[in-house]
């Protein structure tokens, strides 16, 4: 898939989401990576033999104290290869964007992965 292609179903996932829900993040930058790197899979806890879709770089909301300011934006990757490889069509790769992008948003709010599957985000 195109870059461009996938770039949109990153944005078209993002605008899927509740206003509600889009208004509370804030200084986040979400980008498109082609896969992640032995640093992001070391932050992810995972080994090589695992499929990292996404991953979000920052401090969650909750861990946030009085003095967190003045810092750069938070950062959530989504990994185009590890996506595409999982998936067969345009609609299941559609689907999985817009899931990892849900999963990754839970992290900034700081919902665990064991909370997001519970809820049926990845």
């Amino acid at each position: 898939m195109e870059r461009e292609h996938f770039r949109e179903l990153v944005h078209e996932a993002v605008e899927s989401l509740p206003r509600e829900l889009l208004m509370r993040v804030q200084n986040v930058d979400i980008v498109i990576e082609w896969r992640p790197t032995a640093q992001d899979r070391h932050a992810a806890g995972i080994g090589p033999g695992s499929t990292l879709l996404g991953l979000y770089h920052g401090v969650p909301l909750p861990d946030r104290g009085e003095n967190y300011n003045l810092v750069l934006p938070d950062k959530i990757s989504i990994y185009q290869g590890p996506i595409e490889s999982i998936c067969r069509t345009d609609d299941e790769v559609r689907e999985q964007v817009r899931t990892t992008v849900l999963h990754e948003i839970g992290h900034y709010f700081g919902i665990d992965d064991d909370r997001l599957h519970e809820l049926g985000m990845g």
